[in-house]
């Protein structure tokens, strides 16, 4: 035990350095987002300064700093919300059974159409983004809420399928055949046995596939009008031509982070077991 206790320590102190490093930029931006324009520039940086709400406040409508007025925040947070909500909702009418089907059937090229599913999320978005624009200005999709909603699911879908995949993998199928014995239907099986065992992969899943959608950039910079832009589009609002508000972006996105981090910590026991439940870790 002795000889383990200086290995130990090295490890911890790894450990602490990525902290360190993966936390100092969060922690200098909210620091920025609690300093006047003035304080933001000053060189060298200023550690010790007086706090000020200004940020804050011009961000959700009291007054209006440069740029950026409050309504314009408030509209493109609220898309945000929009957009990622519903299309994790709608994934999981068409992902659900995708992925069990993948897991449960037997047929040829199964692994194959699985990882097909897969190849999606590694095909960059902006080599599809321009021929996707023009079909959508000729079917009237472009800048709607619909439009947005249906490109997510080239985000969440695949990510979806892959990971439910391998939960409904670690459920016993004799779970499902005892249901099955029972009296429940097929659906019944799925919905009332399954399910609720693949519960902490499936909040696992959702909130991944949550933050995938909420961080997208391209599709809502590409297809998104001025009503229906999400918050990551709208944070380049406050960089003119001739000014950056390095305070108020820096306020915009610590509230950005918000939902996200919410949510996280709201189910973070199913994540942690969601995580470590099937066989993708």
């Amino acid at each position: 035990m002795k000889e383990k206790k200086p290995t130990l320590i090295v490890i911890y102190l790894l450990m602490l350095a990525l902290a360190i490093y993966i936390l100092f930029p969060i922690a200098w931006i909210l620091l920025m987002s609690f300093k006047t324009e003035q304080d933001v520039i000053a060189v060298p940086p200023k550690i010790i300064f007086t706090p000020t709400l200004n940020n804050y406040l011009a961000l959700f409508g009291f007054g209006q700093v440069g740029l950026v007025s409050g309504e314009t925040f408030v509209q493109g947070f609220k898309n945000s919300f929009i957009l990622s909500a519903a299309s994790v909702f709608t994934s999981l009418f068409f992902a659900l059974p995708a992925a069990y089907a993948l897991a449960r059937l037997r047929f040829r090229a199964k692994d194959s159409l699985a990882f097909t599913f897969l190849s999606y999320r590694f095909l960059p978005a902006i080599t599809i983004i321009l021929p996707l624009y023009v079909v959508y200005q000729k079917i009237g999709l472009a800048y709607t809420y619909l439009g947005l909603i249906l490109v997510y699911q080239l985000i969440s879908i695949p990510l979806m399928i892959w990971m439910m995949r391998s939960y409904f993998e670690e459920i016993p199928i004799a779970v499902e055949r005892a249901a099955r014995t029972d009296g429940y239907s097929w659906m019944g099986s799925f919905v009332r046995v399954v399910l609720p065992l693949a519960a902490p992969g499936l909040a696992a899943t959702v909130i991944l596939c949550f933050i995938f959608c909420w961080n997208n950039f391209i599709f809502g910079m590409i297809l998104g009008g001025v009503r229906t832009q999400p918050l990551t589009v709208g944070l380049l609002s406050f960089m003119g031509t001739n000014e950056v508000q390095w305070g108020l972006m820096a306020a915009a996105t610590i509230i950005a982070i918000l939902p996200e981090l919410v949510l996280a910590v709201a189910v973070q026991k199913y994540i942690i077991r969601g995580l470590t439940f099937g066989t993708v870790k």
